[in-house]
């Protein structure tokens, strides 16, 4: 498939990273040159052009611009029928960005998450599932969301992972001043925390951890004593607004 990218920050990078050696034609924009010319360095599937000449080599476009500069851009661009839209840009619904980019149709909202660039990742899908399916589906998981206030929802909820590594990391830390090396404590806890957490349902694991006295009830207690449930609750429903 020819795949276009306008816009080549960190995240399209990453998705560029994540399909460049699925047979895909890739044409990124200079708008990073840093970036642009890295991935055509790193990839023979990957070209570079300016925007008109993404928007004439693709068949789906990707933008990965900000929502609050993307107007003034698009609306120089020429965009052709038969050509679908996606865009990484949470902040500009669908029906805003349809008329920047008719003739060709706005399919989707896509919210990719660093990890694609390595496979194994959400993709969060507002609209165009099937085609992104097809896309990016062979190593990530697409998440296709019924409505915009889903897509908030699921934008606000998916900041629980900064927390989540926090507390990786002071646990590290902690082990650390314990005479524990740093590295294989932090390596330790990543891949006890990754892999038990996709192994199936979070309820059900944590009556499994619940053994009474054990290490992990002890500290949860300790946690929830301390407020951590309604805090993170709190911070959740000031992120929706």
């Amino acid at each position: 498939m020819k795949l276009g990218f306008l816009g080549t920050g960190t995240i399209a990078s990453a998705v560029v990273q994540g399909i460049a050696a699925d047979g895909h034609a890739i044409t990124v924009s200079r708008r990073s040159e840093a970036r642009s010319a890295a991935l055509a360095e790193a990839f023979a599937a990957v070209t570079v052009a300016d925007n008109q000449g993404v928007l004439d080599a693709a068949e789906v476009v990707f933008l990965g611009l900000m929502a609050e500069t993307a107007p003034g851009i698009l609306q120089g661009l020429q965009f052709r029928a038969g050509q679908k839209v996606v865009s990484f840009m949470a902040g500009l619904p669908l029906e805003a960005l349809a008329p920047l980019v008719a003739p060709a149709e706005a399919v989707a909202i896509m919210l990719p998450f660093p990890g694609i660039a390595q496979g194994g990742s959400p993709v969060l899908a507002l609209g165009g599932d099937d085609l992104l399916r097809g896309i990016f589906g062979r190593t990530n998981t697409v998440f296709a969301l019924g409505s915009a206030a889903e897509l908030n929802a699921y934008l606000c909820a998916q900041a629980v992972l900064s927390p989540a590594v926090l507390m990786v990391a002071t646990a590290a830390d902690w082990m650390e001043r314990q005479g524990v090396d740093r590295v294989g404590a932090e390596g330790f806890l990543r891949t006890l925390v990754g892999s038990s957490l996709i192994s199936g349902p979070c309820r059900p694991m944590l009556a499994a951890l619940d053994t009474p006295g054990g290490y992990n009830q002890r500290l949860r207690r300790h946690m929830e004593q301390a407020g951590m449930e309604p805090a993170l609750t709190e911070g959740l429903d000031r992120l929706q607004g």
